[in-house]
This record gives C-alpha cells, structure tokens and sequence, in this order.
C-alpha cells in the first residue's frame, strides 16, 4: 500500500473512532430519563374504605382522618393517601390526591409524589409559619452585649414515670413522633408506638380518642398518659401530663 493510501485509511479509522465516542457520550447517564417512576393507577371516592388521609395545615403539623369529608378546606389541595390493605404508597414513593377537583363520577384520581417532596411541603410550611410568628429581637442597649442568650435554666424537677407506660400515635415519617418517642424514653417511661397509617385500627381507635376528649382530628402524634390526650408535641406539655400522671391524679 503507497503512502497516500496509508494517510487515508487512517483518516477513515480516526473518523470512525470519532463518531464512535460521540454516540457514547449521548449515553453516558447523565440524561435525565424520560419517564420518571410512577405507583400504580389509584382512584378514591367518598365511601373508599380502608383509607388513610393526611393533611397538612399552615403551621406544617400533620392531621390524620379516614374519609376525604372530614379534610377541612384548608388542606383539600394536597393530601397523602394510604389504603391500609396495600402496600403501594408506604415507602419512598407517595399517593397524594387533590380533593378539590372530583371527577364527573364523583372519584378523585391520586397521582405519585416522593417521601422527599412530601417531607420537603411539610418544612417549607413549617418554616414560613415559624418566621411569620417569630417575634422581631428586642434592641440591644448602648454597650450592652447583642449577643442571642440561650434559654433560661428552669427550676422544674425533673420528671421520673418508670412506672408509666405512654401510647404514640403517629407515622414512620412523622418526625416529631420519633421525638416525642426519644423524649418519654429519656424520662424512664415505656412508650407503645401505633402508626396509624399501618393500623386502621390505630387510627380508629385515635380518632375515639380525640372525639372523647373534644379534641375531633389533631396533628400527630397524638400521645395518650394516663387518659391524658396530647395533640402534637411539646415537652412542656408532655412534663406536665407525666407529673399528674404519677402524682395519681390522672385518668
């Protein structure tokens, strides 16, 4: 082969070569996949039994009921649906409807939302709640240190209930029921934790709860001491439900 032909033929390789790594960078993953993963089709409809149905208010707290008429207007737009007897819509992919716009058949049609979007809506509310209610720092004296001061010590006793035992309602997601979790444990007290998203069960037996002690629908968890029903968590709330508690005086 004369000289010429050489020059070509590796012009032709190289070319080659080129186009080559060119249809292998179009597919290096870093492409967004064009479909995202999805549940599978859910519908609900007033009577759906088995449901599982969480709003989230302004505050970014989390209420638990079981029929779509009893969410109030103020969460119908975005509400997290769990149907007790199936596991789609329990781990990192979510069921959410929008229980202001029904279908002609009077259905509501679900679609796919992440664990991670959904945690995200709750912080973002409960951010906006807390810097909309936090009050403006007092002004700093001239010479005085501006520096924030941590809160004060109290002089409560701790509160010891070894003998007590706490029920949680609350969900695996629901970040402020592991809290209250970690909290009654650290005061000695033995705590039954009930998901009422796993238990309908749970969940009813909540809401009569709630409904006994006129408290109809609360964020979770929903903490029961000694016939004491708390709704959300607060630590000062729940030390003074544990000193009644077992001072005797409770339910």
């Amino acid at each position: 082969m004369n000289r010429l032909g050489l020059v070509a033929m590796l012009a032709l390789v190289m070319l080659q070569s080129a186009i080559a790594c060119s249809s292998k960078k179009e597919d290096d993953g870093t492409t967004p996949l064009a479909t995202t993963e999805e549940l599978p089709s859910l519908t609900i409809g007033e009577d759906t039994p088995n449901l599982l149905l969480t709003w989230i208010d302004e505050k970014g707290d989390m209420h638990v009921e079981l029929k779509p008429a009893d969410v109030p207007a103020e969460g119908r737009t975005l509400v997290r649906v769990v149907v007790s007897d199936r596991e789609d819509g329990t781990k990192h992919l979510f069921y959410v409807v929008d229980l202001t716009k029904k279908r002609d058949d009077g259905t509501y049609a679900a679609r796919t939302m992440t664990r991670r979007a959904w945690e995200s809506e709750v912080e973002k509310r409960r951010s906006a709640y807390l810097a909309k209610i936090a009050p403006p720092p007092p002004p700093s004296p001239t010479g005085a240190p501006s520096a924030t001061q941590g809160p004060k010590p109290t002089n409560e006793p701790p509160v010891v209930a070894s003998d007590l035992t706490v029920i949680v309602y609350g969900a695996d997601w629901c970040k402020p029921c592991h809290q209250a979790e970690d909290y009654l444990r650290s005061k000695g007290v033995r705590v039954v934790k009930k998901d009422v998203e796993a238990s309908p069960e749970a969940a009813r037996e909540m809401s009569d709860k709630l409904e006994k002690s006129g408290q109809r629908g609360g964020s979770i968890p929903v903490i029961d001491i000694r016939g004491q029903i708390l709704v959300g968590f607060s630590t000062r709330a729940v030390d003074r439900a544990l000193a009644k508690a077992s001072s005797g005086t409770a339910l």
